[in-house]
């Protein structure tokens, strides 16, 4: 609270950049967490909450005559721009945040200050919810060719990898410590995925310290066991994610990639994804092309065209796709870098393996996914996420592409992910939150010296809670061992609106009409359940029989007359920008008992000899009819 100088301030104007809308006045609050901005309107209190981590950049305007812009610019694609009255006061506001969004240690982010109100055993109880060994032991690993080593347990070997490794079975412990010499960073080769359908495996590192022309025994032993880790082929697979031109360059810095000439049974194969910085440039040129007001089609598109991102996504899913392929149908192991080892590889791995296991599609086996490949292994969340006030130039949305990838998979596969587009959302607000100790620090080494476990609470059980939200409606388990073949052509990329422009009130940015049908079926859900509950409650000994009917709509004004009251007017957007208007009952649980009971109420008073007939919403049209007899043998 001591960076706050101002900790209210009233008549600020919130604008929209999509309407000419009159701007909506209110006032805005500082706390040590969030920036609030409350409307002033009589009619209802809305209230904007911006949490101080998200916030990316900020810009103090010029001056108007209508007083003084901010600008804010969050990490997870908020615009929210404000004008303040009195330049006093947003200079005051501005600096606050300035402190407040860029804190310099750790302990100063929010995680260590939030209180959930739960229990220590229960804290305790949700980070224990994800566990890698149980991961692995479900790929059917230690088996007679990979086992677990503790080789790293102190991280003596390499203090960006997790303590518990699997590496194969042949390879000893001077190999694999041979081999970390010869690698950057100390990461050598280790398993990420088992294919346990024919023994393929896909292993991760960093580059070789290669050069012109240095081998080391140890590391060509180290992928001979690799290869004799499978059976059922005769080859290897090392996928090096960069362009070619970058590892060529990195050769004459001594480092490099390998020759074929000097590793027996190698297929090498570049990729070509961009570093870090192209794609930090990419996404600042995809931001611009959203912020455009009115643009014409010309604009829009040549922008996006000339930002590059959808090409960059397409390029990581070029390189999962080749991976899951080489597993899955030629039966080779694969072994899979970039530089350091932890971004384009860490984007590929859990791509490939998310193609080749249902598992991973499902709203626990994507945590287990996300646990497993990118915290456990080392990519460095603070410094790409922008946690503390550090080098800008480390910052990068290599998780916002991997989150797209996702996306881009369920718009072809629209039934076999049992999440839907909200989970991805959610998951990727609170890499930036942090809210929740998961991803902050760059290593498990690091969090283990700052005691996240003990000071902070885990975002997977918080998830779990909630994961109706996330259900997918159109996910079918019986697609379970599907190994996913998308179509990576250019016409099956575009532009995700519901991640860029999703915040914008003057426009829908939801493409799919998912979000409908899940809002119906929870409704029917709800309805259900009051039903069930009825059926389980006795009757009064003087009550007679009834019977109760619930067609499709729910709108009986003479038994209920709350009911038009909380019905409010929805709209869905469509997939092509159409709304489709929708009644919905704002609590259906509660709503439903109010309207029952009334309904009781009535039937006594007409000595119990009308039958009651509410109507109910279906969204898909068609009418639902459930039957009530309290008395079992009438049922």
């Amino acid at each position: 609270m001591e960076h706050i100088i101002t900790p209210k301030v009233e008549y600020v104007k919130l604008l929209d950049r999509f309407t000419s809308k009159k701007p909506t006045l209110g006032t805005l609050y500082l706390t040590a967490t969030h920036l609030i901005f409350v409307e002033s309107s009589s009619e209802i209190r809305k209230e904007t909450w911006i949490l101080h981590h998200h916030i990316s950049t900020l810009e103090k305007l010029p001056l108007t005559s209508a007083g003084c812009p901010l600008l804010i610019h969050c990490k997870n694609f908020r615009v929210a721009h404000f004008v303040i009255t009195r330049e006093r006061d947003c200079h005051d506001v501005y600096s606050s945040l300035l402190r407040l969004s860029q804190p310099v240690d750790y302990e100063e982010l929010y995680a260590f200050s939030y209180n959930p109100k739960q229990k220590e055993m229960d804290r305790g109880i949700g980070w224990k919810m994800i566990n890698i060994r149980e991961e692995f032991q479900r790929m059917g690993v230690p088996n007679v060719h990979w086992e677990q080593t503790d080789v790293n347990e102190n991280y003596e070997i390499c203090n960006t990898y997790s303590s518990s490794l699997y590496v194969p079975r042949e390879a000893t412990k001077p190999t694999i410590v041979g081999s970390s010499k010869f690698r950057s960073k100390g990461r050598f080769p280790v398993l990420s995925y088992f294919f346990k359908a024919n023994n393929a495996a896909i292993c991760r590192c960093s580059q070789p310290l290669s050069g012109f022309s240095t081998r080391c025994v140890e590391d060509e032993q180290m992928l001979q066991a690799i290869n004799s880790s499978n059976p059922d082929s005769s080859v290897v697979y090392v996928v090096d994610t960069r362009p070619k031109l970058n590892a060529m360059a990195n050769r004459a810095a001594g480092k490099g990639y390998e020759n074929e000439d000097n590793y027996s049974n190698i297929r090498f194969q570049f990729v070509g994804i961009e570093n870090i910085h192209v794609m930090r440039n990419s996404l600042q040129k995809l931001l611009e092309v959203c912020e455009l007001k009115t643009p014409s089609m010309s604009d829009f598109l040549t922008g996006l065209e000339n930002s590059g991102w959808l090409r960059h996504i397409k390029a990581v899913m070029d390189a999962g796709f080749f991976i899951s392929k080489a597993v899955a149908e030629e039966n080779a192991s694969v072994l899979v870098h970039c530089s350091d080892g932890w971004d384009r590889t860490v984007q590929v791995c859990s791509l490939a393996g998310l193609l080749l296991d249902s598992y991973y599609r499902t709203i626990k086996g994507f945590m287990v996914l996300i646990e497993k490949e990118w915290i456990s292994m080392g990519h460095k969340f603070s410094q790409r996420c922008g946690h503390r006030d550090s080098d800008p130039k480390e910052v990068s949305p290599v998780f916002t592409q991997f989150i797209e990838c996702i996306w881009h998979l369920m718009e072809q596969f629209p039934c076999s992910f049992e999440f839907n587009e909200t989970y991805l959302l959610e998951i990727h607000d609170h890499i930036y939150s942090c809210q929740f100790g998961n991803f902050i620090g760059n290593s498990q080494k690091e969090r283990q010296e700052l005691k996240i476990q003990e000071r902070t609470h885990s975002l997977w059980p918080f998830l779990l809670e909630k994961q109706y939200q996330y259900r997918n409606p159109l996910y079918k388990p019986s697609a379970i061992n599907t190994v996913l073949k998308p179509n990576t052509a250019p016409f099956n990329f575009r532009f995700w609106c519901g991640m860029y422009n999703r915040f914008d009130r003057g426009m829908q940015p939801k493409q799919s009409v998912l979000e409908s049908l899940q809002a119906a079926m929870k409704q029917k859900t709800e309805l259900e359940e009051t039903v069930e509950d009825l059926n389980q409650k006795p009757l009064h000994p003087d009550e007679s029989h009834f019977t109760l009917n619930l067609p499709s709509k729910l709108s009986n004004e003479e038994h209920s007359p709350q009911t038009q009251d909380s019905t409010e007017e929805h709209k869905n957007p469509l997939a092509n920008g159409m709304e489709e208007l929708v009644e919905t009952i704002s609590d259906g649980s509660e709503e439903m008992e109010n309207v029952l009971d009334s309904s009781l109420m009535h039937q006594s008073a007409s000595n119990h000899s009308d039958s009651l007939t509410l109507n109910k919403l279906n969204a898909q049209g068609d009418e639902e009819h459930l039957e009530i007899c309290p008395n079992k043998d009438e049922k």
